[in-house]
């Protein structure tokens, strides 16, 4: 476990007399809670439009604990880290103070440990009988069920201030990762005051690895998936964990890799393989990075496997490429540059192979010759079956980004510059285009399940792009986006949400994952 420097947190009090439930947006109708939707391809019946929910996933439980109810609640289980539960916070040798909120003539505020990833509340000027708790929550501040009222106590007579004892922010032996929020109820009066939620820096020094914990929070144990994303951005935010681990040097989710690995294998088809193509190639591309994390090589021969999968798709309508779908109906620009990512990264890694790094070249000619990067460099979203040519849909963020992510490997393929100096071309256009980045902040137009996700493959392929070419050219971009995000689209916890511009209203595992991508770039 590693801990470092205060961040600061940026949010409003939360006053509240009932508890609050998270709301956050739901998904089209006929999604479902955790479906893959996508109509991006109207081509395709409705039957084809997404797949179905991964099998035994359960209905997930949102909402407020029974700590705020006039049921008892359930005692908490303790947590011992490097010291137990309820530890007198004079033994904190330091005291970081996150929020003060009023209630009334009382002042309740929340302070942190972060030394020993501890915190406690406290209210001043106290009367007898004040009601004084912590909540704590494993799941980014859904629910607080196994962590309510903790160190709930009351003011007794004749003193100024009153506080709780100290309690752990995460659950290490149980890889909780969690936050803290301070509570109280003015002694006379129904109403209860509660700060927003915060956490110590313990893995969350910077900017990235804040992020990173934020994600972490989503992460479920029983699924080794991440909640609230569905199947493909699942492969991303695994992506996401995996590249700050390789630039921060932060090890301590590394178990999510091997963990998502074995509990999601078998699922769908086998291999991470379903009916979606591009979800093939996110997930081939998670397990090269987790190779390259770990050198197992069971991640290899999986992305191999998947890698196989997309290429049977291939054939001579409109002069090649793959499908998006095994449905065959739809020839787009992000399953193709996945493809040839995915390929030449493969060549890369495995010492005389000569079929994947064909298959990559093969790939890029035809993507180049393919219609798709319109006149302005900007990459539109697939071809139209019928006249196999650019069909002008729009030009998402993730088209513009992956394909560079390709460039690159090819280059480290080939000592081929060009293929760099048409990245660059590419790169140049989609970091200055308007439609793209209004105000200079870039943004996707669209909502639904998919869309947040989009971002993040856009920032991580401008990213590598960035660090390869010598004179950095991207940086200052990457920068302003970050900047903007952590200003303007933060929460009190470090969780973001979808335009970086602002404001923060609600964030899931999509909208986390593109930010942590976002930081990662920017380191």
């Amino acid at each position: 476990m590693l801990k470092a420097a205060v961040l600061t947190s940026l949010v409003l009090s939360l006053v509240i007399v009932v508890p609050p439930e998270r709301t956050v947006a739901a998904p089209a109708a006929d999604c479902g809670a955790y479906a893959y939707c996508d109509t991006r391809d109207p081509a395709l019946p409705s039957s084809a439009q997404r797949a179905a929910t991964r099998p035994d996933v359960p209905t997930r439980p949102t909402g407020g604990p029974p700590s705020t109810s006039p049921a008892s609640p359930a005692a908490a289980a303790v947590v011992c880290n490097r010291y137990c539960d309820a530890r007198d916070p004079a033994l904190s040798p330091a005291d970081r103070l996150t929020q003060t909120l009023s209630a009334g003539t009382r002042q309740i505020s929340l302070h942190f440990n972060d030394t020993d990833a501890m915190g406690w509340a406290r209210i001043t000027p106290t009367s007898q009988g004040d009601a004084l708790w912590l909540d704590r929550s494993f799941d980014a501040g859904v629910s607080w069920n196994s962590g309510s009222r903790l160190g709930d106590t009351r003011s007794p007579a004749g003193v100024g201030d009153w506080r709780t004892m100290m309690f752990n922010v995460d659950d290490w032996a149980a890889r909780g990762v969690g936050l803290l929020r301070a509570c109280a109820q003015p002694a006379g009066s129904t109403t209860i005051v509660c700060t927003s939620w915060y956490r110590t820096t313990w893995n969350a020094w910077s900017r990235s690895t804040a992020a990173a914990t934020a994600l972490m929070e989503r992460y479920n144990q029983d699924w080794g998936l991440f909640e609230t994303t569905s199947w493909w951005n699942g492969a991303n935010a695994l992506t996401a964990i995996i590249d700050n681990a390789r630039i921060t040097g932060m090890g301590s989710y590394r178990y999510a890799i091997a963990h998502t690995y074995d509990l999601n294998l078998t699922s769908w088809d086998g291999n991470f393989i379903n009916e979606f193509k591009d979800d093939v190639g996110w997930w081939g591309l998670a397990w090269v990075a987790a190779y390259d994390l770990t050198g197992e090589s069971r991640y290899l021969a999986t992305a191999r496997i998947d890698a196989d999968d997309m290429a049977q798709t291939w054939d001579s309508v409109c002069g090649g490429g793959i499908y998006w779908t095994s449905a065959k109906t739809y020839k787009n620009a992000i399953t193709n540059a996945l493809y040839i990512q995915l390929n030449a990264a493969l060549h890369n890694r495995i010492p005389g192979d000569t079929v994947y790094l064909q298959r990559a070249r093969t790939a890029w000619t035809w993507f180049l010759n393919s219609g798709m990067i319109n006149s302005s460099n900007i990459v539109n979203d697939g071809i139209d079956s019928a006249t196999c040519a650019n069909n002008g849909r729009n030009g998402w963020s993730y088209n513009q980004g992956v394909p560079l992510a390709a460039l690159v490997e090819l280059h480290r393929a080939t000592g081929d510059a060009s293929f760099l100096d048409k990245a660059r071309a590419l790169a140049n256009a989609s970091t200055t285009n308007t439609a793209l980045n209004p105000g200079g902040i870039l943004v996707d137009n669209g909502g639904g399940p998919d869309v947040p996700s989009f971002k993040g493959g856009y920032v991580r392929g401008l990213g590598l792009l960035n660090r390869t070419l010598a004179d950095r050219p991207y940086t200052a971009y990457l920068r302003r986006q970050a900047d903007s995000a952590y200003t303007r689209d933060r929460s009190s916890s470090d969780s973001y949400d979808q335009p970086w511009a602002g404001p923060f209203q609600f964030s899931d595992g999509a909208r986390q994952h593109s930010a942590l991508d976002l930081m990662n770039a920017a380191e």
